[in-house]
């Protein structure tokens, strides 16, 4: 995983707290932790965001960088959300692999009683374990927060270091994260998740591959600069063809595929607004055999 993926973790849930800022029947997500668990100086730009003008200025200038971005991380994040919440009753345990500031240990109270494993490189997890402990003076009891670099260290040791019981079944989150790794990065987390217990969910986003080898920009030439072309952050992309029988080759079965297009449609559309679909990216849900 590049060390740029590291800077990307405060950013998304910056953004989340901006939502908050919408009135309560326009957000696509409710988060009311999102702006308390930001580093300091990511915690400022986000509170001078507050008026109905910075707070719409931040969405046009997000938009314009990567258009569809502000809609689909919503989007992505209440997904995972609802799936967490409906599987709660399932699942013994929590797996969040590239988790930066995310908030959903903490503030979903289908979580409250199930341990949680939040997994990420150093620059987030040492931030974020102070912050934390700001909030709740420790970091609650039922979270381990686990620092790795997914490319050079095995994620099946290292967790089990962090007391992880790998027969239980186990939700797994790997949101925006595949794009920062390496192809051995990948096979080295699914040789990891083909060995989870029958009945665990695995929740996680894609770039398409076209997109990512050049073939196809989709209308995104600013972003193929920036992340691909001239930064060299993104790395690894699926065909969404390929994806079921990619999966199946280490034992899971997908659930759900979807667009943000789809995403969209129920979670966007009910609030009114105008948002893009960012069409490079996609999301997975599905089950270990």
């Amino acid at each position: 995983m590049t060390r740029a993926a590291a800077k990307t973790g405060a950013g998304p849930t910056m953004m989340v707290a901006v939502e908050q800022y919408f009135p309560k029947k326009q957000r696509i997500i409710e988060d009311s932790l999102a702006y308390q668990v930001l580093p300091f100086g990511i915690r400022t730009i986000a509170g001078v965001l507050h008026s109905a003008l910075a707070r719409d200025w931040m969405v046009r200038t997000t938009e314009k960088s990567l258009p569809g971005i502000w809609g689909g991380m919503m989007c992505r994040k209440r997904y995972i959300d609802e799936k967490l919440i409906e599987a709660a009753s399932q699942i013994e345990a929590v797996v969040d692999l590239g988790a930066g500031f995310d908030t959903r240990a903490y503030r979903l109270s289908a979580l409250a009683d199930i341990p949680v494993w939040e997994v990420d490189q150093p620059e987030n997890i040492q931030p974020k374990r102070a912050r934390l402990r700001k909030l709740f003076e420790e970091v609650p009891s039922h979270v381990s927060l686990v620092s790795i670099d997914f490319d050079h260290e095995q994620l099946s040791a290292v967790l089990a270091a962090h007391g992880y019981p790998a027969g239980q079944r186990t939700f797994f989150i790997w949101e925006a994260v595949t794009q920062y790794l390496t192809e051995t990065g990948i096979r080295g987390t699914f040789d990891f998740l083909a060995k989870a217990a029958r009945g665990s969910r695995l929740a996680f986003t894609y770039v398409r591959k076209d997109f990512i080898d050049g073939k196809n920009r989709y209308g995104q030439e600013a972003a193929y600069e920036q992340y691909i072309s001239k930064g060299k952050f993104w790395l690894f992309g699926m065909d969404p063809e390929e994806v079921p029988s990619f999966l199946e080759s280490y034992g899971w079965r997908v659930v759900e595929h979807l667009g943000y297009e789809d995403l969209a449609e129920r979670y966007v559309k009910p609030t009114g607004r105008e948002l893009a679909s960012m069409l490079i990216e996609r999301i997975v849900y599905a089950e270990k055999l």
